[in-house]
This record gives C-alpha cells, structure tokens and sequence, in this order.
C-alpha cells in the first residue's frame, strides 16, 4: 500500500477519535469547542510516559486516556450545570487555557544525549516509540482502526443500553428526562468522562503518529472541525462523526483540486446542511429507516397443500 494513502487513513482514524468525543456530548445536547483540549492532555501524557519514561505503549495510550478523563471530570463538575452557549463558551475557554499552558509547560530529561520532552512553543519532539521499536506505518494503522473498532462497539453497546437512553433523553429535553427520574447532571458527568477518554485516548495515538506536538496545533480550529464533524455526518449513529472526516480529511484536504479552499468549502457544506439536514446525513429518522429495512425478513414460502389421505 502507497505510504501516502498510509499516512492520510492513519490520520483519519486518528481525529476521528476527536470527533467521537465531540458527538458524545452533542448526544447529550452540549456543543462543546473544548474537545482539543483533551486531545492535547492525552498527547502530552502519552508522549511523556513512552519517550520519557520508558515505558510500553499500551500504558502510554492507557495514561493518555484516563488523563483525559480526569481532566474532564475537573471542568465537567463546575460546568455541566450550565446550559447553551454559556457551555460552550466555558469548554472554549478551558481548552485556550489548556493550551496557554502548554506553551509554558517545560520538562526535559536527556535521552542519548539529546533533550526529550515538551519545550514549551517550540513543542515535544522525538516521541520514536512506533521507530524505535520497528512499528511499521501499516502495522501503527492496524492499531489506530483496531482501537477504533473497539471504540465504535462500545458506542453500538452503549446505544442499546439504559445509560444510552439517558444521554438522548437528556439531549431532547433534560427538564422532561429529569422528571421521568433521569439522573441529569451524573449522566452528563459520566458522558463527558467518556469523551474526555475517547479523545485522550486519541490524542496519545496522534502524538505517536507524527512523532511530535505542539499547542498550536490544539487551536481553536481543531474543536471546531471536531464538533463539525458529528454535525456533517450525523447525529444518528457513531458512524456519522466518521463520514464528517472522511469528508473533510480523506476528500477536501488530500484531494488537490480544493488546495487553498479547503476551509471555504468546509465552512459552506456545514452551513449548508445544518439549512437542509439539521442533523446530519446521517440523522436518526435516516438510521432508523435502515435498521428497519435491514430488520425485515422475507416472507416465508407457503406450505405446499397436503395430499388427500396423508393427514
């Protein structure tokens, strides 16, 4: 396979991990433009864990999770009571903070006598662990969409499950959920863990992937396109965030011909369909109508008449 088409499917499944975490909290019906933040914590903890500490990958991308998830039970306690675009704000506001302070972050330790670790603006480089130990770009693949089909059954699990049908009652009407005995704020609390988990878990994926971080690439933008993502593609099911990036990653910015006008046609395909699909192409009346279709069986043949005497 071409090193080029590698690298592009590497990075779609990659940032899809961002948009799973950003469609978690829209289930809920919050619009979060904080999600970065999260990435860049799990980017961060994981690149420190592997290239500093020396430990093994799986407990670098396990630390970048859980840190993602400790970080956004942090902001969720005094946040997830707020409502709207005071949400939003709030998350937007964390995640510059987050990245503020990782252009003041330095920890070095020297590994053959070069520096290894986050040096502020300039960022974290040499994270070679995938180099090092002879992870070939294909295999690194495998384990980005291995751990993304992890990821995706979970979301089918958690769809059928109780705390599923909270999330979406929550996100249809939280004062209508919380009367029918919906534990608003505790199931609000678990989901933004969860994407807070999802997207560190990403985040130590990315940072592993390019060999090396900086803040400026946790922006303002990358939020953005994450929360996009979910809306492009659906609100329907886990697949939708992942056509969003398909979309954006694997057709406008590899493809040349929107060289240089990628972000104006981004912009107009979400203003366009947030006018005509509100909820996605892969909306839930959409899902459902498939599901059906996918559900009926054909009818069975009828029963061939019995023969006279054979009663």
């Amino acid at each position: 396979m071409d090193d080029h088409l590698i690298g592009i499917l590497s990075n779609i499944g990659v940032i899809s991990f961002v948009a799973l975490s950003a469609y978690l909290l829209l289930l809920t019906g919050e619009i979060s433009f904080g999600q970065q933040a999260f990435f860049a914590i799990g980017a961060y903890t994981a690149g420190v864990v592997t290239a500093m500490w020396q430990l093994p990958f799986a407990v670098g991308l396990g630390a970048g999770a859980v840190a993602g998830a400790a970080a956004a039970l942090l902001v969720g306690l005094p946040t997830l009571r707020l409502h709207g675009l005071q949400f939003a704000i709030a998350t937007l506001a964390f995640a510059e903070a987050v990245r503020i302070l990782f252009e003041l972050f330095r920890y070095q330790v020297v590994r053959d006598g070069e520096p290894v670790g986050p040096n502020g603006i300039e960022g974290f480089r040499n994270i070679r662990y995938i180099f090092e130990n002879d992870v070939s770009a294909i295999q690194f693949m495998l384990i980005v969409y291995g751990l993304l089909g992890a990821t995706l059954v979970g979301f089918l699990l958690l769809e059928r499950s109780r705390l599923g049908t909270a999330f979406r009652m929550i996100g249809e009407d939280d004062v209508l959920a919380a009367i029918n005995g919906v534990p608003v704020i505790r199931a609000k609390l678990i989901a933004a863990c969860l994407a807070g988990a999802i997207a560190g878990l990403g985040g130590g994926l990315y940072a592993h992937l390019t060999t090396y971080v900086e803040p400026a690439i946790f922006d303002v933008m990358l939020g953005v396109h994450s929360l996009a993502y979910g809306l492009i593609g659906g609100l329907g099911t886990a697949l939708g965030p992942l056509l969003g990036v398909v979309v954006d990653i694997g057709f406008l910015e590899s493809t040349r011909w929107f060289a240089g006008y990628r972000m104006i046609v981004f912009g107009g395909l979400v203003a366009v369909l947030l006018i005509v699909r509100p909820r996605g192409l892969l909306d839930e009346r959409l899902v459902h109508r498939i599901r059906r279709m996918l559900g009926r069986r054909p009818p069975l043949a009828p029963a061939s008449p019995t023969a006279p005497g054979k009663e």
